[in-house]
């Protein structure tokens, strides 16, 4: 083994005289190859060869031309030869791209100096930001736009009052955060997956989901798609490409990057577009996320609802970095920051995240803010941990439906007759609706057995037959309106 290693010593001396040190490249015969490669280069369109690696080292720092470096294998050297004997900048070839050495002991500052900017269009009061820096809308679009967001409002209003009185067993709504909801379902298209949180039914709403269909799975009939076996507001929908909600956080983000990389290997010009809360970014399964993303490069949309809470928990109590936005680089992903109050601002955001994603075949992560003005859910009283009037500040002065509004009626698309036919007619159809949820009969007991496996196993028969025995033994303790 002595032996071996004194060869090895041997051999690395002769070749560095011949070549330069293993691993470690003369920055000044570098900086022509990168310079010409630079200029060649910078003509390039964006995301050419789907980012793939390349660095490019000046003479005082190190540029990088895209996210992501080419792997390399490590180059073996004795401790002695990391010293470039020309006294030229050096650079170590290391595993994942070369970097450059400094004699200079600088920590990266746990932030910036300034907060990363929020991108918008419109003003709170509706006017357009002088700017050609956004998604044109078309007025079929812009109305259909306010229109689910005004119906979403009054959806969450209503059901919110039925569990209040019994009818329904659990709710949240989407208050404050309507545009996020209607503004990035708008940017994507009919063949993009949807693997949402829990507070986006506006998303589902915007790809036909039914007012009736909303109320048969918040009262668990037989016509609710997930069969009612979910508690309510876990909507899904296989016709709208909408994943069924699940009520563990973040456990849909490594799912959703899995199913971007299946549209990959198929070629698929389609997305996947996910959604989280800030709270869900504190679970490990948003940061695995990232990282399987970003490694396979799949066509992903993280959306992150920062509403300032995690139910009680404000944001300042979550994490010191600036918000979620600026995670994106540490994965090396492309990120952005949007005003979530701002429809047009969150559609134009997610429609170039989609072209990105879609073309370039990377993830992007967009970080909207919008508060939550509700409470978390219909177990929660929010007043116990935030002010009455902060609340009302955000609800009034902030809404992003009012914004919006404001916009449409300036551009003549929309007026004071328009919104009182049309919020006249939700509310019929969401009482009619509630209605008919009602009276529709329940799944049968059997439901609760089946779809797991092909063939009931004799253990499961003979528990079925157990519940049933026991409700027709007992019928008082039990709904009258299951069918045993």
């Amino acid at each position: 083994m002595a032996n071996w290693v004194i060869r090895s010593r041997t051999i690395a001396h002769h070749l560095n005289k011949k070549m330069g040190s293993f691993g470690i490249l003369n920055l000044s015969s570098w900086n022509s190859t990168s310079n010409s490669f630079h200029s060649s280069s910078s003509t390039m369109p964006l995301g050419d060869n789907h980012g793939r690696p390349h660095a490019i080292f000046g003479d005082s720092s190190t540029h990088f031309a895209v996210r992501r470096f080419k792997s390399t294998e490590a180059e073996r050297v004795s401790d002695t030869k990391y010293i470039n004997q020309d006294g030229g900048d050096q650079a170590l070839d290391f595993p994942g791209g070369k970097v450059e050495f400094t004699s200079e002991m600088n920590f990266i500052s746990e932030s910036a100096d300034k907060r990363v900017p929020c991108y918008r269009v419109l003003d709170d009061d509706g006017e357009l930001i002088v700017s050609n820096n956004f998604v044109q809308v078309r007025k079929e679009v812009a109305i259909k736009m306010y229109s689910d967001m005004v119906t979403l409002q009054m959806m969450d209003n209503i059901f919110y009052e039925a569990q209040r009185q019994g009818r329904i067993s659990f709710y949240l709504t989407t208050l404050g955060e309507e545009a996020i909801n209607i503004g990035s379902a708008a940017a994507l298209s009919a063949d993009d997956l949807v693997l949402p949180q829990y507070r986006e039914p506006g998303a589902l709403m915007w790809r036909g989901f039914t007012l009736q269909e909303f109320a048969n799975q918040c009262l668990g009939n037989k016509e609710d798609k997930g069969k009612a076996r979910q508690m309510p507001i876990h909507y899904v929908s296989k016709k709208h490409n909408y994943f069924a909600v699940s009520s563990p956080i973040a456990t849909q983000l490594p799912q959703a990057v899995g199913a971007a990389y299946s549209l990959k290997m198929e070629g698929k010009n389609a997305c996947v577009a996910t959604y989280i809360g800030d709270g869900g970014t504190s679970e490990g399964d948003f940061h695995a996320a990232m990282n399987f993303a970003a490694v396979l490069e799949a066509p992903i949309i993280f959306i992150c609802r920062n509403n300032g809470w995690a139910i009680s928990t404000p944001i300042e109590e979550q994490f010191r970095s600036d918000g979620i936005v600026v995670r994106g680089r540490a994965y090396g992903i492309r990120s952005i920051r949007v005003d979530g109050s701002d429809a047009l601002a969150v559609l134009s955001a997610i429609r170039t995240a989609r072209e990105m994603a879609i073309s370039e075949q990377r993830p992007i992560l967009v970080e909207a803010l919008a508060y939550r003005v509700g409470h978390h859910s219909t177990s929660d009283d929010s007043t116990k941990y935030r002010s009455v009037n902060e609340i009302e500040y955000w609800k009034t002065a902030r809404n992003p439906v009012n914004r919006f509004r404001k916009w449409i009626e300036r551009n003549g698309w929309w007026s004071d007759k328009d919104e009182t036919e049309h919020r006249s007619s939700v509310k019929k159809q969401l009482l009619q609706a509630i209605q008919i949820a009602e009276k529709t009969e329940k799944p049968s007991i059997e439901g609760l057995f089946s779809d797991v496996y092909d063939h009931l196993p004799s253990n499961l028969q003979e528990q079925e037959e157990q519940v049933r025995e026991t409700i027709r033994r007992h019928p008082k303790d039990y709904p009258s309106d299951v069918p045993v």
